[in-house]
C-alpha cells in the first residue's frame, strides 16, 4: 500500500460518532471544522472511515477526477431506489443511462412543463388559509409531487391517484433507510425494511401497468418522460428494460419531489424574515422580471442547502487529493454547508443576501446544492424552473406577513433537512390596490 496521509479527526467510537451525526449533522461538521480544519476524518456507520472535505480546490479536484481514480459511492440512495437508478450506476453504464435522461429536462420540453407547475400551484394556493399561520412544507410537497407525476406520466388516472398515496410514505421511509444500516438478515415483514420492500412492490405493479398502457398508445403524441424513455435507444439500438425504466422514474419522482419542495419551504421561511428582499421580489413579479428571483433562489440554496453531503469513492490506492493521500476504498464526503459558509468565497456568508448573485452566476465547484461533476443532479434545471414558477405565482396572489421570530431550526428528515416548523407563513390575498400597474397574470407571460 502507498503511504497514506489522512486529515485528523475525532477518536470517538464509530457508534458515538454515528449517533452525533444523526442527532446534529450540521452542528457536528461545524464543530469538527473548527477543531480540525477544512478537512477531517470520521468513522461513522454506513460509510465507515471517511474523509470530509470543504476546500474549494479539493472539491473541484474530486468532482473532475478521472473515472478510473474516483467513482460512485458504494453506499448511496441506490440502495433504496433500485439497481437501475442513476445513484446506483457507475462508469460507462452511468454515462450511457444519464445521456438518455438528459433530453426531458432541457430546452423546449422543459418550457412545456412550466404550464403544469403553474396549474398545480394555483390549485394548491386556492386552499391556503388567510390570516392565520400554517406550515407551507405540506403544500409544497403536494405541488411538486403532482408536478412530477404529471410531467413523468402525462395523464390522470387511477394509477396516478394510487401513486399520490404511495409515494409520500415511500419517500419518508426511504430517506431514513438510506442512511441506516441494512439488517444482516434483511429484515422481516413488519420491520421498516420489510415495509419498504412492500411499498416498492406496490410501486412496481403500478408502473408496470402504466408502461403497458403507454405502449398501446401513440408515443409520438405524448411529451411526458415515460413516453420519452420508452422511445429512447442506446447507441446499439437497444431499449431500456422495464426494470430500469421503473428505477429511473422512481429516482425522478423522489429526488425531484422532496428536495424542491423543501427548498421552497425554506424560501418562505427566509423571505418572511427579510422584508426588504420580499418587497423587491413582489415589485419584480408585478413588472414581469425574474433576475432578482433567480438570485434569491440561488441564495436560499446557499444558506439553506437541503442535502449537506455528496460523496465519491476512491478507486486507486494512494490517490493524491490535495494535501491528502487516500487508500483505495475510502469514501470522500463533501460538506455543502461548510463550503457555502466559507468567508473566503462568500463575503459576510452568514447573511441572507440575494444581491451577491445579481449579474453573476455561481461557481459550480463552490455553490453545490446539486452536487457536481458528472454526477451533478440531472434535474437541476427542472427544479430551478419549478421554484421560479411557484414563487412567482405565490407572490402574484398573496402577500406574506413578515415576522421578527428567530429563523426556523434545521430539522433532519433523513437524507434532507427541512425547516423545523415547516416554513410557517401568514398570507393575505393581494388586491388590485396592491399592484395597480400590473397588467397580465404570470401565466399569460409564460
Amino acid at each position: 500500500m502507498s503511504t497514506v496521509r489522512l486529515p485528523p479527526g475525532p477518536a470517538l467510537p464509530r457508534a458515538v460518532q454515528g449517533a452525533f451525526a444523526v442527532a446534529a449533522p450540521l452542528r457536528g461538521v461545524r464543530i469538527l471544522r473548527n477543531r480540525h480544519g477544512d478537512a477531517f476524518t470520521v468513522n461513522v456507520p454506513i460509510f465507515g472511515r471517511a474523509v470530509v472535505i470543504s476546500s474549494p480546490a479539493e472539491i473541484k479536484q474530486l468532482f473532475t477526477a478521472r473515472a478510473e481514480d474516483v467513482g460512485n459511492l458504494e453506499r448511496n440512495l441506490g440502495r433504496v431506489l433500485g439497481p437501475g437508478s442513476l445513484f446506483a450506476l457507475s462508469g460507462e453504464e452511468h454515462r450511457k443511462q444519464r445521456r438518455l435522461l438528459v433530453p426531458p429536462f432541457h430546452g423546449r420540453r422543459l418550457a412545456a412543463y412550466e404550464r403544469i407547475v403553474e396549474e398545480e400551484t394555483v390549485r394548491e394556493l386556492a386552499d391556503w388559509p388567510r390570516g392565520r399561520a400554517f406550515p407551507t412544507l405540506p403544500s409544497m410537497m403536494r405541488i411538486t409531487l403532482n408536478v412530477i407525476l404529471r410531467a413523468v406520466f402525462g395523464a390522470e388516472g387511477a394509477q396516478l391517484h394510487r401513486l399520490r398515496a404511495l409515494l409520500p410514505p415511500f419517500v419518508r421511509l426511504g430517506s431514513w433507510l438510506a442512511v441506516a444500516p441494512v439488517p444482516a438478515l434483511g429484515g422481516g415483514r413488519w420491520t421498516p425494511w420489510g415495509r419498504f420492500r412492500q411499498l416498492r412492490r406496490d410501486y412496481d405493479t403500478i408502473v408496470d401497468q402504466l408502461i403497458a398502457k403507454a405502449e398501446r398508445e401513440d408515443l409520438d403524441a405524448r411529451d411526458d418522460i415515460l413516453a420519452l424513455l420508452l422511445q429512447a435507444r442506446h447507441d446499439d439500438g437497444t431499449q431500456l428494460s422495464r426494470a430500469d425504466i421503473a428505477d429511473h422514474l422512481l429516482t425522478l419522482l423522489t429526488a425531484g419531489h422532496e428536495t424542491t419542495a423543501t427548498t421552497l419551504a425554506w424560501a418562505v421561511e427566509r423571505l418572511r424574515r427579510h422584508p426588504a428582499v420580499l418587497d423587491r421580489l413582489i415589485e419584480e413579479v408585478d413588472t414581469g422580471g425574474s433576475e432578482f428571483r433567480q438570485a434569491t433562489i440561488t441564495e436560499v440554496q446557499r444558506t439553506r442547502p437541503v442535502i449537506d453531503l455528496v460523496g465519491r469513492q476512491i478507486l486507486t490506492d494512494g490517490y493524491q487529493l490535495g494535501r491528502w493521500r487516500l487508500p483505495k476504498g475510502y469514501s470522500v464526503l463533501v460538506s455543502i454547508s461548510l463550503i457555502h459558509e466559507d468567508e473566503s468565497l462568500f463575503s459576510n456568508a452568514s447573511a441572507f443576501d440575494p444581491s451577491r448573485f445579481l449579474d453573476t452566476k455561481p461557481d459550480l465547484y463552490q455553490w453545490i446544492p446539486f452536487g457536481g461533476g458528472t454526477r451533478r443532479c440531472l434535474g437541476a434545471a427542472f427544479a430551478n424552473m419549478e421554484m421560479h414558477v411557484v414563487l412567482r405565482t405565490m407572490l402574484w396572489h398573496f402577500t406574506l406577513a413578515p415576522t421578527g421570530e428567530r429563523g426556523e431550526r434545521w430539522h433532519s428528515r433523513g437524507v434532507a433537512g427541512a425547516p423545523g416548523n415547516g416554513g410557517r407563513v401568514i398570507v393575505h390575498r393581494r388586491t388590485p390596490a396592491d399592484a395597480p400597474h400590473r397588467a397580465t397574470a404570470p401565466g399569460a407571460r409564460a
